[in-house]
């Protein structure tokens, strides 16, 4: 469920586009506006406020943004103010450049999306940068990554609940055979893995708790150290619980020695209008804290405000 609020009588994109015009002009930026602003429109509502705005102004509104504010505002500001494809796309091709084995934004935007949504991203991708996003996952990525990567993000999976149990048998059986012989880059492994839908590899997994004893996650530890191995593990939780998978990297980014703004801003806003409701109830419950609270103890300012604001939470 989403925790982002909408008013109930919403303003009319041209109201909104000049008042975050007034924001942006005169002496100091009105940073109130613009968290009550953006921070409670829809991903449709906050594409026709750029589109006005643009006609309105001659001028696009992430270029008004970008003059106004700055740091961690203005990150979570701008991400959040991307159409859903377009924000998977900017971050995809961060992730893709900046790559190290410890990144999982490709696997998240791969795995955490569904097939239309990560469609949607690549074409987005090719619009914004004139390259596929699997061309670009390929030259950056190597080893292992690479033939994990890129399958994942090209793939177009079925998404019905239609499943074989026949063949979720038979296929936990091949992973738990290439996993004791520690085959963890597998072709039988990854294609398993990167083309079955997730009602089907669900199954699978399944059934490879019940015929082993233990899942397979658990069989994927042998080695806490190794990034592959951390990298698949993280692509089955994304495919089988999203919630659990994003609550556990908001709580690392919190109980680090000093906040990741990076991640928190990327769980917050790419979830928001998703699911965000229930991370926050597994972290309720994995932390026996609130997530506002938590977060509103490790940020602050103009960062904060918008956060909570996204997090349903507005500020007292």
């Amino acid at each position: 469920m989403a925790t982002l609020k909408v008013p109930s009588s919403v303003p009319s994109p041209l109201e909104d586009a000049d008042r975050l015009r007034k924001a942006f002009v005169g002496w100091g930026t009105d940073e109130k506006t613009i968290v009550s602003i953006l921070g409670h429109r829809t991903a449709s509502q906050r594409m026709e406020i750029r589109r006005v705005y643009k006609e309105l102004f001659g001028e696009e509104l992430f270029t008004s943004l970008d003059k106004e504010i700055s740091g961690d505002f203005e990150r979570i500001v701008l991400l959040w103010t991307f159409h859903p494809a377009e924000r998977d796309a900017f971050l995809a091709n961060e992730a893709a450049r900046k790559w190290n084995p410890s990144n999982r934004v490709l696997i998240e935007v791969a795995c955490a999306r569904s097939s239309g949504q990560l469609f949607a991203a690549r074409q987005a991708y090719h619009a914004r940068y004139k390259r596929s996003l699997e061309e670009d996952v390929a030259a950056h990525t190597t080893g292992d990554f690479r033939k994990l990567l890129v399958p994942l993000v090209s793939a177009f999976r079925y998404e019905g609940e239609e499943v074989n149990k026949t063949l979720a048998k038979s296929e936990a059986k091949i992973l738990h055979e290439k996993i004791s012989d520690k085959g963890y880059n597998d072709e039988e492994l990854i294609r398993i893995i990167t083309t079955r839908s997730k009602a089907q590899l669900l199954a699978t997994f399944n059934h490879y708790n019940d015929q082993f004893g233990h899942p397979i996650n658990k069989d994927l530890k042998s080695d806490p150290k190794d990034e592959y191995l951390a990298a698949l593990r993280a692509t089955i939780r994304c495919f089988t619980c999203p919630a659990k998978y994003f609550e556990k990297v908001v709580r690392f980014a919190i109980n680090k020695l000093g906040t990741d703004e990076y991640a928190l801003t990327r769980v917050i806003t790419t979830r928001a209008e998703v699911d965000l409701q229930e991370i926050k109830d597994v972290y309720q419950q994995r932390n026996s804290v609130a997530m506002d609270h938590a977060v509103s103890g490790e940020t602050s300012g103009d960062y904060k405000s918008m956060l909570l604001a996204l997090l349903g939470h507005e500020e007292a």
